[in-house]
Parts: C-alpha cells; sequence; structure tokens
C-alpha cells in the first residue's frame, strides 16, 4: 500500500512535498490514473528527474500553438486554418468531374461549388455543395462526392424540357407540368413545341397528345394559340391559322384532317379557317385571292352583256 497513499514512503510525514506543498495526508489514496503523474511530478521536484534540454522553449511553444489554436476556434477561423494545413500537404482539390449535364453550364457549375486555390478535400462540405448547385435552373437533383486525395465528382439530374412557352414579350422553357425551367436561349430549345397565351402551360400536355396522333397535321403546326383560356387555335407553318371550337375540338380536329386529305384545303390560298360553328366552315381568303375572286366575279356580268348586246345587232 506504500504506493497508494501518500505520507508512508521513505520520509515519513514530512518526506515528500510538491511546490512546497506537503504530500502528507493519512488514509487518503489517490485515484489509479493520477498516480504516476504525481509520482513524476514528486520525483521531478524532489532532483530525481533533470529536465530536457530546450524543455521550457518547447513547453512554450506548445503554450502559444494551443493558445493560437484556442484562439482560432473561438474567433471561427478553424475551417480556415484546417482547409490551409490540409491543403498544403497534398488534398488540395484540382480536379472536378460534372456528370449529367446538357443545359447545366460548367460553369456555372463550378461557381457554385465555391473553390478558391487552396481548397482542401478534407475540410470541403459537399452537403452545402450540393445545394448550391441544386439552386440552378435545370438542377433537378445533385449528388456531390468526394474522391481521395484531390477530385469532386458533381453529378447532375436535369429538368426535362416539354415546350416553349410566350407570353407577352417573354420566352420561356416549361417542363410538362408547365413549371418555367428558364428562358429561352436558343440551340436545340428551338426545335420544342411553341405554346402561346395565358393559361396555355396547363392544358398543353393533353392538348399535343391528341394532336399527336394525326403526324401529317402536327408536322405543318408552327404554334399553339390558346385563346381565352377556352379554346386552341392552330397556327401552321404556311401562315393558316385554324380556328377550333371550344367544345368537340377531338371531332373537329378529325374533320379538318380528313377535309384536307380529300381536298387539299390547308394547301390553298387561304389565311384561315373557322371551325367554330357547329353547322359549317368558314374560309378566309388570302388577300390576292380574294382580289381575284372579286375579280373574277365582276368579269362575268360583263361577259353576258356584250352576247345579249351582239344578239341585239
Amino acid at each position: 500500500m506504500s504506493a497508494l497513499r501518500w505520507g508512508q514512503g521513505k520520509g515519513g510525514a514530512a518526506g515528500s512535498a510538491l511546490f512546497g506543498m506537503p504530500l502528507s495526508f493519512d488514509h487518503f489514496v489517490l485515484p489509479r490514473q493520477l498516480r504516476r503523474p504525481v509520482r513524476v511530478l514528486a520525483r521531478l521536484c524532489g532532483g530525481e528527474y533533470e529536465a530536457p534540454r530546450f524543455a521550457a522553449a518547447i513547453l512554450s511553444a506548445a503554450l502559444i500553438a494551443s493558445s493560437s489554436a484556442y484562439g482560432a476556434y473561438v474567433g471561427g477561423y478553424g475551417d480556415s486554418i484546417v482547409q490551409g494545413v490540409t491543403a498544403r500537404t497534398g488534398f488540395a482539390v484540382d480536379q472536378i468531374k460534372v456528370i449529367g449535364n446538357r443545359q447545366t453550364s460548367e460553369i456555372d457549375v463550378l461557381d457554385r461549388i465555391g473553390l478558391d486555390g487552396w481548397t482542401s478535400l478534407i475540410g470541403f462540405d459537399a452537403e452545402a455543395a450540393r445545394e448550391r448547385i441544386g439552386t440552378l435552373p435545370w438542377v433537378e437533383g445533385a449528388a456531390v462526392r468526394k474522391i481521395y486525395p484531390h477530385t469532386l465528382e458533381v453529378r447532375i439530374d436535369e429538368r426535362e424540357p416539354f415546350a416553349l412557352w410566350q407570353q407577352g414579350n417573354d420566352l420561356s422553357v416549361i417542363e410538362r407540368s408547365g413549371e418555367v425551367i428558364a428562358p429561352f436561349s436558343g440551340g436545340k430549345q428551338a426545335l420544342l413545341p411553341l405554346i402561346i397565351g395565358t393559361g396555355a402551360p396547363a392544358q398543353a400536355p393533353g392538348f399535343l397528345e391528341k394532336i399527336k396522333r394525326y403526324p401529317e397535321l402536327a408536322a405543318r403546326v408552327k404554334g399553339y394559340i390558346r385563346v381565352g383560356e377556352r379554346r386552341w387555335d392552330l397556327r401552321l407553318e404556311n401562315g393558316i391559322t385554324i380556328k377550333l371550337p371550344e367544345d368537340d375540338e377531338d371531332q373537329a380536329i378529325a374533320e379538318l384532317v380528313k377535309l384536307d386529305h380529300d381536298n387539299g384545303i390547308l394547301a390553298r390560298d387561304i389565311v384561315g379557317v373557322d371551325m367554330r360553328l357547329a353547322d359549317r366552315l368558314v374560309l378566309e381568303l388570302s388577300p390576292e385571292a380574294a382580289t381575284q375572286r372579286e375579280a373574277s366575279l365582276n368579269e362575268k356580268p360583263k361577259s353576258l352583256t356584250k352576247r345579249k348586246a351582239g344578239t341585239k345587232i
């Protein structure tokens, strides 16, 4: 028990002291984890141990380093220190792989990642970067993965474009749900169907499916115009506007296709086909065709007058 109790060593009750204070307390046993450190301190103070060279300098450096680390932690600079140290020891991000982007620019992705010249892969917050990338217009979902020692991999799932929506002077790319993705920027987006007017995005998916049942007609449609949020007009590539009725548009589309197949009305010199009336079909002639028709109608009475005059002679 001599190793466990203070005051029972060689010097008796007054044999040991630490910094001038006696270490003799009868019937007191130190906890196990403190016994070795106390023995070392007691022997060091009693002259049994000699401090190594530069011990004071080492202790001072350790004190300064620990104080600096604590100050950096309290001041919020801990992450910056970790970033700087680990980046200079071989973990600086120097390669980024962006996968799955078709409409999203890699420059925009890099901007959201927020790297500088000494960003460390160890301290890099991949989740925060994923959330920032998710704010890009075309991005539906993203994943950011660290590949040690110095690579970031970014996988992007993009939103699916459905059509171009024109409202006034604004032209936007929209999803099938009608949600706006981004302003129209050209390129392959120009091949998307064009829908026009207020309320068009909500009704367009079902209506376009009806038109797709007639490929020959669908191939000639340049724009789908929603009128008064009640009915549709079709604008063809040759400039003809087809005014569909508010009700029974399926039947009207089928009749239009049949008339064109039998009589070729969509290839005539007309500017419009009005199908809004249930009992008739109205064709609107172009100005040139209207002038020619009027001229032909005016010529017929003159010829009859000449014949009558000749007979009388």
